[in-house]
């Protein structure tokens, strides 16, 4: 009857362990959205056609830019990085997949005792009635040898879930990589058309000094000829100093942009091979955008967001799985003896035990509350995070698109300002040498005509740069 009540109790005792455990506290967790707009705003919805699947040998056909990014994706810094920012996402799946697996391992233990009298080993052979031969040896030295096995019965699947949240983090940093490798191409794009521009600048700046020398010779003559004063001969010579200072400045930027370029390929500064005539020829490719519902399964950032918010998830799960009770099993089997001889005396010297635990927080549970709390605002933190790549690639592409649009009208009123300005130019020259027009005019005139090349070079650079940015928006690069 005793024993009944016993059982009795510790079951009861065992029934409020269990339901103390499982009962966790009330979270309300965010679900993302996932919706984006139809189409592109001034752009037609075009599902077949999308740019961000090209692989970028077929965007950039330049042998030159062709080598650069072929030297970068080997040797960039950055790119090595995340290669190993991989890796290390690879180990954590293979130590988070060994949790739930037995471990299981090998070992030999040696000990020496001198009990006590007035222990309780001590006090049992002393009360003991054995003859003087058959007395426990002092001190009593004891040897192990065998193999030990634990093992955590996943039953809640805490540790699978952890498992696959590791692996989601990894495939999230393969998509990081990604991420970077289309950045990676684009920047050098980008940075190689500004260099083919910057050139082309420094030329027009040179032709331009050539011809204000030219012109500040006549300005000479004609003061010795008493038909300028030596205000125009000066208002010339400034002319000249003035697009010299450029021609520095423009030196300057093409050396920090060639040394940008050597920075992403991981190399010290040395010369950028490149076709600076091949500009004039270099048109923007119409990219076909699609639709934005293509970002979601092209643009790696959102993937690699898609993939933390996947892990978090189940971070969530894991977490909530620490209020339940968690079951152990070990077990051993081997020899034990106090005479490093007498191990092999089996089986007198055979152990073995085996042995099951089952715990589970009831009081004071504070941290692990703080754990599950602390999962969920992650994981809603991840949700936001997920939702504003998303919204960030929508708008970068529709900048992008607006801003080729725009760039293409821009270059056409530019391109018949500077035929307007190179016919002034000609114009003015022939009136101040008929003594028709004021050499105030011919210098305006000729700054003018110098301002509105460069700025035709620099808009063809825009064009192109747009182009390489609306790639990089809608994902390619990466493939």
């Amino acid at each position: 009857m005793l024993k009944q009540r016993l059982y009795q109790g510790l079951g009861a005792a065992l029934l409020t362990l269990a339901v103390g455990a499982c009962k966790t506290p009330a979270l309300v967790q965010k679900t993302e959205s996932r919706t984006v707009p139809a189409s592109y705003v001034g752009s037609p919805a075009d599902s077949a056609s999308y740019a961000g699947r090209l692989r970028w040998q077929q965007l950039f056909t330049d042998p030159h830019l062709v080598a650069l990014i072929d030297t970068a994706l080997q040797h960039n810094q950055e790119l090595n990085i995340t290669r190993q920012e991989i890796d290390i996402a690879r180990q954590e799946v293979r130590a988070r997949q060994g949790e739930y697996l037995p471990t299981v391992g090998l070992g030999l233990a040696t000990e020496v005792e001198k009990a006590g009298r007035y222990t309780l080993q001590g006090a049992v052979e002393e009360s003991t009635e054995i003859k003087p031969a058959q007395h426990m040896p002092e001190p009593l030295s004891n040897f192990r040898v065998g193999a030990v096995a634990a093992w955590e019965v996943d039953v809640w699947r805490k540790l699978r879930n952890a498992k696959k949240a590791a692996a989601l983090r990894y495939l999230a940093s393969v998509e990081g990589r990604n991420f970077a490798v289309t950045n990676l191409v684009a920047e050098i794009a980008g940075s190689y058309y500004e260099l083919l521009a910057l050139d082309n600048q420094l030329l027009i700046v040179r032709q331009n000094i050539d011809l204000q020398n030219n012109a500040l010779k006549a300005m000479r003559l004609q003061k010795e000829a008493a038909r300028v004063t030596e205000l125009a001969v000066r208002r010339f010579e400034a002319q000249v100093h003035h697009t010299q200072s450029l021609q520095y400045g423009l030196q300057q930027r093409i050396i920090e942009t060639e040394n940008r370029l050597n920075f992403l390929l991981g190399r010290y500064p040395q010369p950028i091979a490149r076709n600076s005539d091949a500009l004039s020829s270099l048109l923007p490719q119409a990219l076909q955008a699609g639709v934005p519902a293509q970002l979601l399964q092209n643009r790696p950032d959102i993937r690699q967001a898609e993939q933390n918010l996947a892990a978090a998830k189940l971070d969530v799960q894991v977490a909530r799985a620490n209020f339940y009770p968690a079951l152990r099993i070990t077990g051993a089997v081997g020899a034990a003896a106090f005479q490093p001889g007498l191990l092999a005396s089996l089986p007198e010297s055979a152990l073995w035990s085996l042995g099951g635990d089952l715990f589970a927080p009831l009081v004071n549970r504070n941290g692990i509350k703080a754990l599950y709390y602390g999962a969920n605002a992650r994981q809603t933190q991840a949700v936001y995070h997920y939702e504003r790549t998303v919204l960030n690639a929508y708008l970068e592409v529709a900048n992008q698109l607006a801003s080729i649009s725009n760039l293409d009208k821009s270059y056409a009123e530019q391109a018949r300002q500077v035929q307007a300005l190179n016919e002034s130019v000609t114009i003015s020259n022939s009136l101040f040498s008929s003594a028709r027009a004021d050499y105030t005019e011919v210098l305006l005139t000729q700054r003018e005509a110098l301002e509105s090349k460069v700025d035709l070079v620099e808009t063809r650079m825009q064009q192109l740069q747009a182009s390489v940015s609306v790639y990089r928006a809608l994902g390619g690069g990466w493939r």
